[in-house]
């Protein structure tokens, strides 16, 4: 029976790839010239420090297009609030891996009211589905990709 395995990971080492590429792009940019900014990684969160908010919003901007380049979903990342101490402000954005038992149970349901002549399970912070045709699971990738769900998914261990 074909099965596949629905995870949330993400791969840290390009992470800070674009968290130092982010950095290279602030010393390039004319709004940040003679502005002490920078982003800061240490594993799993990257701290945005700037004078103000608005360039910590400018910085946010730039770190998703970075990790957009190496090909990381958005949705894995979580900006914290902005934090102000002195003159100097930050903010620390982390990143979600693994599938959190209510955002589990969603997809599990999201599956069952499908009519898809699959199972879904939960096995701790993934989700496995099986089903008779490979183009049931195909349709649940299809299904999980259209819907809004403020995670983002990845399929492994695809077998017949």
């Amino acid at each position: 029976m074909p099965s596949m395995d629905i995870v949330s990971e993400i791969n840290l080492e390009e992470v800070r790839n674009a968290t130092e590429n982010a950095n290279r792009e602030l010393s390039t940019r004319f709004d940040f010239r003679g502005v002490d900014a920078s982003f800061v990684w240490k594993t799993p969160t990257v701290t945005m420090k700037g004078d103000s908010d608005f360039q910590l919003k400018q910085m946010a901007d730039v770190l998703r297009s970075q990790l957009a380049k190496r090909h990381i979903d958005a949705k894995a990342l979580t900006l914290s609030s902005i934090e102000h101490t002195g003159k100097n402000f930050s903010q620390e954005a982390t990143f979600k891996e693994g599938i959190e038992q209510p955002v589990a149970k969603k997809v599990v349901k999201l599956i069952k009211d499908s009519k898809l002549k699959v199972q879904a399970s939960i096995q701790g912070e993934q989700v496995r589905v099986t089903g008779k045709k490979r183009d049931d699971l195909q349709a649940v990738m299809q299904l999980l990709r259209e819907t809004e769900l403020e995670q983002s998914f990845q399929y492994n261990n695809f077998r017949d």
